[in-house]
C-alpha cells in the first residue's frame, strides 16, 4: 500500500492488498508471497507474485499475469500455477537469477492446486497436488463433463449437498509426481524443469483427501519416502460422523504407482476428527492432531506423535493426563517441526489471540509431557516456517488493525520478535491505530469471567458518548480474536462512529475446553446470560457508550442469537438488529448438511432430544419480536438454508416490525465477492446507522443496489405490531 486512507471504509477494507502467508527460500534470505487487490473503479481483481528480501524489506515483482496463483521455491527458481485453456493447469517456472525469463514446465490436463514439494536431491523435487478424481481414478476436468439431457440427481445416502455445492461422484484426491531438471542447453546457464505424469495416490482406496468442504495443504504432507494424509473413515456416514484417520502411503519412486496400500494409524480412545499430518525433517517420524469425540467438530485437538512412521502401532498421545483431559488446556490448530526435529512449534487460540507456542520433543520421541510455552503475546499467527537452516522462525500474522505482518523470531529468545514488513504500516495506511483496541473482562452468568474486545473510533473523545455495536460471533464454538477479517471487521463499524464490543461468551474457544464444551444443550442459556451481563457491564463501566443507542449484529450462531435475543428482554435494549444466516427454527437444522453438529450440540437427533431442541428454539418466542431487524441470507447457503432467513422475514413483515431482507443468489454462508460484500456493508451500515442517529454510509441513489419489492400502500404511515 502506498496511499493513506482518510477514513477506513468498506471500500478501503475490500480494496486493500491481501497478502498470503510467505514462504522462505532454502537459505532463509527471501520469501515468496502473493498480493491481491480489488479495484472498485475498474471492477477487477489483480494478483501479484512477489519476493521480499529479508535483509532490507524490499519487495520485487515476479509476475502480475492473470490467473496465476500458489508460488513455490523450486530449488533457486520460482514455480507457480496458472489456469490454462480447457480447464488445464499450467506450471510456470521463472529463472531465479533472471525472473523475467519464464517457461512452462508442464501442462496438467485438469484443475489441481495446493502443491507441496520435497527436495530429494539436487535436480529432483517430489510434489503432491490436490485435484478431483473421477470414480475411475482419472483427473477430473469439468470442461469435459458429459452433457446430460436431464438435470436430475439421485441419492441413496448422505451427503446430498455440502456447504455450497451438490455432492457428485467425483472426489478429492492426492496426485504425486517428480520434477527433474535437465542438463542446460548450450545457451542456458542451467537446465529446465519438467514434471513426470501425475499418479493418483488414492486410486482404489475409497479414501478422500483433502477433506471437504475446506480442502487444504493442512490435510497432507510429503517426505522422501511417501505421503501422509488424513481422510474421513469411509465406513461411516460423513453427515453424522467426524471420524478421521491418519494414513501413510509408502512411495519408493515418485514416477511410478506405489505398490503399497495406505497404512492407517489409530490411537486408542481417540475417535474424532484428524488434521495437520506433518513429517519430521528426517521423514522417519511424523505427528498429527486428533480429537477424542466422534461427532464433535470443536473437541480439543490432541497432539499425536509417531516415532517411527513404519510402525504406526507405536503412535501415542503427547501431553496425556490420567483424567483424559490432557496436560495442556489449549487446542492447537497447526504446528511445524524445528529443523533438528527436537521441537514442535504450535499455533493455538489463547484468550482472544492466536499465539505461537513451543514444545520440546525428546530425541527418542518416546514421551512429551512438558507444557508448551508461549513465544508470542498478541495478534493472530496464520503461518510459521523455519528460516533456512537456523533456529530462526518466520511468522505470518495479523491483528485488529493490520491485515498482514511478516516477522522473524528466535524461539530461544521470544523478546527478539522482529517485524520485517507490515502491509499497512501497523494500520496507519488504513487510518487505524493499535490505540483504538483494548479488551475487557466481565462477570459471566456463572463463576467465571467473560472476555471481550473493544474497538473505538479513531477520532475517539472520552468526553463524548458513542452508540454501541454489540457483535456476536458464530460457531458457536468460535471466538473474536485480535485478528484481521474482511467479512466482520470491527474497525469498519468503529469508523462509522460506534464503540464496538465483541464478546466471547460461553462456548467460545481459547479459554479452555470446559468453557467451549459448556454450550452443549445450552444454546440460549449461559451464552445469552453472558451477553446480558456484558451489556450491563458496558452500561455501568463504560460511560462513553450511550447504550440507549445500541445495535446488535451476528452471523451463523451469532444470527441464531440475534433471533433468540429478539424474543427475550435483551432484545428491547437495542434500537435495531442484524441477523446474517441465522437459525430461525431449531427443527430446521435437520435440513443442514452436517447433521453431527446439531446432534452433538443439542443432545442427540430431534426425535431423541426434542425437548432440548425446542427449549432453545427462537421460533417459540415470535410473539415478542418487536425490534427492527435486517435479515441477510443467501441462496447457496446449505449449512443453514435460505428458508431460515425467509421465515424470519415473513414473521417480521406479518407482525408489522420494520424489517429488510438482503440476499445474494451467488453466495454461500459467507459473502465473499467484493462487489457483493460492498453491498452487504452498505445495507448493514445504512440499516444500523438509521436507528442510532448516525448519517447513512451511502445516501439515496449511491447504495449500489435497487429494492426489488413493490411498495405497500399506506406502509409509510407507520407499522402496526400484530
Amino acid at each position: 500500500m502506498t496511499i493513506r486512507a482518510d477514513k477506513f471504509t468498506p471500500e478501503v477494507l475490500l480494496g486493500a492488498p491481501r497478502r498470503s502467508p510467505a514462504i522462505p527460500n532454502a537459505e532463509g534470505t527471501h520469501v515468496l508471497y502473493t498480493a491481491s487487490t480489488y479495484s472498485f473503479e475498474a471492477h477487477k481483481k489483480t494478483k501479484e507474485i512477489r519476493i521480499l528480501d529479508l535483509s532490507n524489506s524490499q519487495s520485487t515483482l515476479v509476475t502480475n499475469e492473470e490467473k496465476t496463483s500458489e508460488p513455490h521455491w523450486l530449488e533457486d527458481d520460482v514455480l507457480w500455477l496458472k489456469e490454462g485453456q480447457n480447464g488445464a493447469t499450467e506450471l510456470i517456472v521463472a529463472n531465479g537469477g533472471d525472473l523475467g525469463r519464464t517457461y512452462t514446465a508442464a501442462v496438467i490436463p485438469g484443475p489441481v492446486s495446493d502443491a507441496k514439494l520435497k527436495v530429494l536431491e539436487k535436480g529432483q523435487v517430489a510434489v503432491v497436488f490436490s485435484g478431483k478424481s473421477t470414480p475411475e481414478g482419472s483427473l477430473y476436468n469439468p470442461e469435459f463433463e458429459p452433457k446430460n439431457l436431464s438435470s436430475g440427481m439421485v441419492y441413496d445416502s448422505l451427503m446430498v449437498r455440502h456447504w455450497d455445492e451438490y455432492v457428485t461422484p467425483n472426489r478429492n484426491a492426492l496426485w504425486y509426481g517428480l520434477f527433474q531438471r535437465s542438463k542446460p542447453h548450450i545457451t542456458e546457464s542451467k537446465g529446465r524443469w519438467s514434471l513426470s505424469p501425475l499418479i493418483n495416490a488414492l486410486k482404489g482406496t475409497h479414501l478422500e483427501s483433502p477433506i471437504s468442504p475446506f480442502p487444504s495443504t493442512g490435510h497432507y504432507d510429503i517426505s522422501r519416502i511417501g505421503i501422509a494424509f488424513v481422510a474421513k473413515d469411509p465406513a461411516v456416514d460423513p453427515a453424522f460422523n467426524t471420524k478421521c484417520d491418519f494414513y501413510f502411503l509408502s512411495i519408493s519412486s515418485f514416477t511410478a504407482a506405489s505398490s503399497s496400500q495406505p497404512q492407517k494409524v489409530t490411537v486408542e480412545g481417540l475417535e474424532g476428527a484428524a488434521s495437520s499430518p506433518v513429517f519430521s525433517p528426517s521423514g522417519r517420524s511424523a505427528a498429527f492432531l486428533k480429537m477424542k469425540k466422534n461427532g464433535y467438530e470443536s473437541d480439543k485437538n490432541r497432539l499425536i506423535l509417531i516415532p517411527d512412521i513404519h510402525k504406526p502401532s507405536a503412535a501415542f498421545e503427547a501431553l496425556k493426563s490420567n483424567d483424559g483431559a490432557g496436560l495442556w488446556d489449549r487446542s492447537p490448530s497447526s504446528f511445524i517441526w524445528s529443523n533438528d526435529g527436537q521441537r514442535l512449534y504450535l499455533a493455538a487460540e489463547d484468550k482472544g489471540r492466536e499465539l505461537l507456542f513451543k514444545a520440546e520433543a525428546p530425541a527418542t520421541l518416546d514421551n512429551l509431557d512438558a507444557i508448551p510455552t508461549k513465544l508470542t503475546a498478541s495478534g493472530a499467527v496464520s503461518d510459521v516456517q523455519t528460516l533456512g537452516s537456523s533456529r530462526q522462525l518466520f511468522i505470518s500474522s495479523s491483528n485488529l488493525v493490520d491485515n498482514s505482518l511478516y516477522s522473524t523470531l528466535d524461539p530461544d529468545h521470544p523478546s527478539t520478535l522482529k517485524q520485517i514488513s507490515s502491509n499497512s504500516r501497523n494500520g496507519t495506511y488504513f487510518g487505524l491505530s493499535p490505540d483504538q483496541v483494548s479488551d475487557i473482562w466481565f462477570e459471566g452468568s456463572g463463576a467465571y469471567k467473560v472476555h471481550a474486545w473493544v474497538v473505538k473510533p479513531s477520532h475517539f473523545d472520552h468526553s463524548k458518548k458513542y452508540p454501541l455495536a454489540y457483535v456476536i460471533h458464530g460457531g458457536p464454538q468460535g471466538s473474536w480474536n485480535d485478528q484481521w477479517s474482511t467479512r466482520w471487521n470491527p474497525a469498519v463499524f468503529a469508523e462509522q462512529g460506534y464503540v464496538v464490543v465483541t464478546p466471547n461468551p460461553t462456548g467460545s474457544t481459547g479459554y479452555g475446553q470446559a468453557f467451549t464444551d459448556a454450550i452443549q444443550n445450552n444454546w440460549g442459556g449461559a451464552p445469552y446470560e453472558d451477553l446480558v451481563k456484558g451489556f450491563e457491564h458496558i452500561k455501568s463501566h463504560m460511560p462513553f457508550v450511550d447504550t440507549s443507542r445500541s445495535v446488535a449484529l451476528g452471523a451463523s450462531y451469532g444470527g441464531y442469537m440475534i433471533n433468540w435475543i429478539q424474543g427475550q428482554p435483551l432484545g428491547r435494549e437495542f434500537c435495531a438488529l442484524v441477523c446474517h444466516d441465522g437459525v430461525f427454527s431449531m427443527a430446521n437444522q435437520m435440513c443442514s448438511d452436517e447433521q453431527y453438529f446439531p446432534n452433538h450440540d443439542l443432545g442427540g437427533p430431534f426425535w431423541r432430544a426434542q425437548t432440548n431442541w425446542e427449549k432453545w428454539d427462537p421460533a417459540r418466542h415470535l410473539g415478542e419480536w418487536k425490534t427492527p431487524q435486517l435479515i441477510i441470507h443467501s441462496a447457496l447457503d446449505y449449512r443453514l438454508p435460505i428458508t431460515e432467513g425467509l421465515a424470519a422475514f415473513n414473521v417480521l413483515q406479518q407482525r408489522g416490525v420494520e424489517s429488510r431482507f438482503l440476499t445474494f443468489p451467488d453466495e454461500n454462508h459467507w459473502v465473499l465477492k467484493e462487489e457483493n460484500s460492498l453491498v452487504w456493508h452498505t445495507v448493514v451500515l445504512n440499516w444500523i446507522n438509521k436507528y442510532v442517529g448516525l448519517p447513512p454510509y451511502k445516501g439515496d441513489g449511491q447504495e449500489g443496489f435497487e429494492v426489488q419489492s413493490r411498495p405497500i400502500l399506506g406502509r409509510e404511515s407507520g407499522l402496526v405490531l400484530r
